[in-house]
């Protein structure tokens, strides 16, 4: 069996979207996935984009994904990539695909001498922490999350 690991292409926001539903309902959160083939095209073909996703086929045939983004780091002073997230399809794992798609993200950073990648995971999902452990993946203990959103970030974003 053979990954490849390619960007995805014009015309894929479906797969892409495909993806993201399997991973929402693994996590049990399809009732938060509110993003559309067309939005998530505009974004991702967009003339520069923001936001970029890699593929990962398994003999020539999509298995997973890996969406992700620049950041910045004030710390380091340098930029990074962000991992917003990272699917396998349940029948492909253990075939390599998930390490090829982080493994294809580290080498860009190396490549373009960024600080760092990083992502998060939910807490509960012990063979992905495994999975990360195994690569030798730090776990950032005491820092939370937090997020605006909804009605909280409308108040902060509203005109004064």
């Amino acid at each position: 069996m053979t990954v490849v690991i390619r960007p995805v292409r014009a015309g894929e926001a479906g797969l892409v979207l495909g993806f993201i539903r399997a991973l929402a309902a693994y996590e049990k959160l399809s009732h938060e996935v509110v993003a559309t083939e067309d939005r998530l095209a505009a974004e991702l073909f967009a003339a520069a984009p923001r936001v970029f996703c890699d593929i990962a086929e398994l003999d020539g045939a999509p298995v997973g994904f890996a969406l992700w983004f620049y950041n910045y780091s004030t710390f380091v002073g340098r930029c990074g990539v962000y991992l917003e997230d990272l699917f396998v399809l349940p029948e492909a794992r253990g075939a390599g695909a998930g390490k090829a798609l982080l493994q294809g993200l580290a080498r860009r950073c190396v490549a373009e001498g960024l600080g760092r990648l990083e992502w998060s995971v939910l807490d509960w999902n012990a063979p992905a922490i495994g999975f990360y452990d195994s690569l030798g993946a730090d776990a950032m203990e005491g820092w939370t999350i937090r997020r605006l959103h909804g009605v909280a970030l409308q108040r902060l974003g509203a005109p004064d």
